[in-house]
């Protein structure tokens, strides 16, 4: 008989929590687990690599839709892996774009406290900068 892991278990081997592994089952990332007469889910050596590979995909940043994508030519492994390129390239240029705004803000913030000489809060430039770049808020409300 292969191995067969409990929840709890896998979560150790995987650094998943079982809600997670629980919401992957439920949204189809991970198949149905075998079940024992008590209900309890057992995992074999397959899903914990599966669990393993969504954990890498997630600390990549990769939303779970391109994680299932990917699962998907996985699964299928003779299909060209042109999908599994341009699912990457598209995360690549999403990151660089963020990298690139963040790197705009610490510009920013950077510029704001070398103007920051101390004193009160009332005279601060960095209340005062955000102050100055909070948008209006629409008419449904701020948030």
């Amino acid at each position: 008989m292969k191995t067969a892991y409990r929840i709890g278990e896998v979560a150790k081997r995987t650094g998943c929590s079982p809600e997670s592994i629980r919401h992957y089952e439920k949204l189809g990332l991970l198949p149905s687990p075998r079940r024992s007469e008590q209900g309890y889910r057992y995992y074999d050596q397959a899903a914990v690599e599966r669990i393993g590979f969504i954990r890498h995909g997630r600390s990549l940043g990769l939303d779970l839709h391109s994680i299932q994508e990917l699962l998907t030519l996985s699964d299928h492994p003779d299909t060209d892996c042109g999908a599994a390129d341009t699912i990457a390239t598209r995360h690549l240029h999403h990151l660089e774009a963020r990298i690139a705004k963040l790197q705009a803000l610490a510009g920013e913030l950077r510029q704001v406290i070398h103007q920051c000489r101390g004193g009160k809060a009332a005279d601060c430039r960095i209340i005062q900068t955000l102050y100055d770049h909070t948008p209006a808020c629409s008419e449904s409300g701020c948030g």
